[in-house]
């Protein structure tokens, strides 16, 4: 997946409040080394270098980097910015007091190595945050569908569930080697906009997912298809009936000695 498509910058401003109330719960204070991984365009970042942290944010997209480091520069922040994936952070051993994640960490290929490379940089005494998507809601259902079809066009195995960063008992068993406990607390994230059809605009000309899945699905006719039957699903979760809202769960899961 290639989350240079489109303009991902749109996207992630309605993901703010999420990386607000990640970096609440970290409690982070001027002087603490944070390391943001999978920034992105910074959410997590520069709402922590506002707070006086040392903040470093590493993400595999130069693009969406670029896009952090200038809004950095426009609100006069210090924060570094630098390539690198999940499971191979440019970070030295213990180089971070606070690890964060807003929805980026959980997009690794491999959570048992992003996971190793998250505790390594970690201080012994420092504290790790990770946002993830709790499975469910209109969001949820519509990217299920585009994603089946894509398999489906393919010719690929239906796909497989993601990895479960929400669930308490398997970010447990993934961290138990570090000796890290884990404590988890659930939120929720509204989407809105004046309508359905404005929503589904802003997505599909914006998003990566969607930039990602229209040329296959043009090619083999189900462009249509799928957008009406994702239309249908935002249709029948939409909770405002005079514009457009949906709320999608997530956790915040807080790993510690």
């Amino acid at each position: 997946m290639d989350w240079g498509l489109g303009r991902y910058e749109l996207i992630a401003e309605q993901l703010l409040p999420a990386a607000e109330v990640v970096v609440d719960q970290a409690a982070v204070s001027p002087g603490e080394r944070v390391v943001d991984v999978g920034c992105g365009t910074g959410n997590g970042a520069l709402l922590a270098a506002e707070r006086g942290a040392s903040v470093t944010g590493v993400d595999p997209v130069k693009r969406l980097l670029d896009v952090a480091a200038t809004r950095a520069a426009e609100r006069r922040l210090h924060a570094t910015f630098l390539v690198g994936e999940a499971a191979s952070i440019p970070i030295p051993d213990r180089g971070a007091d606070v690890v964060i994640s807003v929805f980026g960490a959980i997009f690794a290929p491999d959570p048992k190595e992003a996971a190793a490379e998250m505790v390594r940089i970690l201080e012994p005494e420092g504290r790790l945050l990770l946002a993830a998507w709790i499975p469910g809601g209109p969001i949820s259902d519509a990217i299920r569908l585009t994603r089946q079809t894509v398999a489906e066009i393919q010719g690929d195995p239906a796909p497989a569930p993601p990895f479960a960063w929400h669930d308490p008992e398997v970010l447990s068993g993934l961290f138990e080697p570090y000796r890290l406990s884990v404590s988890l607390k659930e939120h929720s994230l509204a989407f809105v906009a004046p309508s359905v059809d404005v929503f589904m605009h802003i997505e599909g000309e914006n998003h990566p997912l969607a930039i990602a899945a229209r040329p296959v699905l043009e090619r083999a006719g189900r462009m249509d298809e799928v957008r009406e039957g994702m239309r249908r699903i935002y249709a029948e979760g939409n909770e405002d009936p005079s514009a457009f809202r949906v709320t999608s769960s997530y956790a915040v899961a807080e790993l510690t000695r």
